[in-house]
């Protein structure tokens, strides 16, 4: 079975995701919150580094509950683009990026 390469929006989003696994863990040890998922420390560290950008939704799920994460929570910081921040000036109907502007 050949596997597609991943998109550039995958990579990311892969990136994301070990960078909040990371803050989550904290200063607990990679082998021990491993262990309680019941995933290999290896499989933990691939993910947090980066290297996994599309884990198992079932070892997302295991790691986030070691973690106190939900679910929904792991999906809203990893699906929004590092870079979407609304500028000031911009109103809730505005389209994100875009500023109000008198003419």
């Amino acid at each position: 079975m050949v596997r597609l390469p991943l998109t550039p929006a995958e990579v990311e989003r892969g990136q994301r995701l070990g960078a909040l696994l990371r803050r989550a863990r904290g200063e607990r040890s990679m082998l021990d919150i491993a262990l309680d998922a019941r995933v290999s420390p290896e499989t933990l560290r691939k993910i947090e580094s980066g290297r996994v950008a599309t884990p198992a939704f079932s070892t997302i799920a295991a790691i986030a509950d070691v973690l106190g994460l939900s679910l929904d929570a792991v999906w809203a910081e990893i699906s929004r683009p590092e870079r979407e921040v609304a500028p000031a000036g911009s109103g809730p109907g505005a389209p994100r990026g875009m500023t109000s502007r008198a003419s």
